[in-house]
């Protein structure tokens, strides 16, 4: 006798930026972070929960337009570690197989670890047939390895952690800032590069404190954060752009400079921020982000979206564009991969 279930978890984009842990393993980070929860780019995840343990958990996934396929390797050990600790929480027996999509590039820089183990461990949860609350979702979720993964339980802005009883920082959870209806922000995003990125994001956090110039955005950062959190109490776009954009090219300054370096741009990511700055000019708001890859998003109100994308559709470089806004987070799906 197996139970199913299949979660459909949407990736997010960090207004302000998680680069850098107190303990990597464990995903606990040196600064709060805030983040838009998107609605276009998502996971997929069936989970199938067997009662045998005659052999190890089944992963598999599909990218792009063809069959699914087995995962590759280093994906299927970060998803085997975590079903043993999700098993080892719950204290379930029995093994899992497990299926899994992307509607956007994976391992491109896009947060497709937030989305896809947001997914695995809410799909994990239902194949369990257990409920419990979101902020303990939240922390599961953190257990991955991907920090991102606990605001990808919630929709609207999110921000991650907020300490809840235990040690040592054990019960991290990220909460709701406010839901994805209170502001309805729109993202446009330059893909220029769809294929995996060079340099993982859990290296580039290792590297993160190698660089001269981490301190100096260690002491910008509660200012920032104070400024995010008004700006989206008072839906203050003029407020909220020029940060979410500093703090971005902030985030490429320590990788650039780490031991060794990371280099995450592509020559068509400056295009695209020269464009952004033009239309700008142009009187146009828009203003960029970037995660660590070089993907660029350009956060908009929903009435300049249009212009944006079509900016950007021109550009030398960029492979296509996808448009998205903030969502309202992860939801059952009654459609199962398996």
């Amino acid at each position: 006798m197996s139970q199913i279930a299949t979660v459909r978890s949407p990736s997010n984009i960090a207004f302000i930026k998680y680069w850098g842990a107190k303990d990597l393993k464990k995903a606990i980070p040196v600064n709060p972070s805030i983040s838009m929860t998107l609605d276009a780019c998502y996971s997929r995840c069936s989970v199938e929960h067997l009662q045998d343990d005659s052999s190890e958990h089944e992963i598999f996934w599909r990218q792009g337009e063809g069959g699914f396929e087995e995962a590759p390797p280093a994906f299927a050990v970060r998803v085997r570690h975590h079903l043993d600790t999700l098993r080892q929480i719950t204290g379930c027996g029995g093994r899992f197989r497990v299926a899994t999509e992307n509607s956007f590039p994976a391992a491109a820089g896009m947060a497709s670890s937030a989305s896809g183990f947001s997914a695995l461990t809410l799909a994990t949860l239902g194949a369990l047939g257990i409920e419990m609350p979101v902020d303990q979702q939240s922390a599961l979720a953190r257990l991955s390895g991907s920090g991102s993964a606990s605001r990808s339980v919630l929709g609207g802005y999110v921000e991650w952690p907020r300490s809840g009883p235990g040690q040592g920082g054990a019960e991290h959870y990220a909460f709701q800032l406010a839901d994805a209806e209170a502001w309805p922000l729109a993202n446009i995003i330059a893909l220029v590069q769809t294929g995996p990125k060079d340099t993982s994001s859990l290296d580039g956090h290792r590297r993160a404190r190698t660089s001269p110039y981490w301190r100096t955005r260690q002491r910008r950062l509660p200012s920032r954060l104070a400024a995010v959190r008004k700006a989206i109490e008072q839906r203050d776009f003029a407020l909220l752009g020029p940060v979410v954009e500093a703090e971005a090219i902030d985030l490429h300054c320590v990788a650039m400079t780490s031991h060794p370096p990371v280099f995450y741009w592509q020559p068509a990511t400056l295009t695209v921020l020269e464009a952004v700055r033009r239309l700008r000019a142009d009187g146009v708001a828009a203003w960029s982000t970037m995660d660590a890859g070089a993907n660029v998003h350009v956060i908009c109100e929903p009435q300049d979206a249009d212009a944006v994308a079509q900016c950007l559709q021109g550009l030398e470089g960029v492979e296509r564009v996808m448009r998205d806004g903030v969502g309202g987070g992860p939801v059952r799906e009654e459609e199962h991969l398996l």
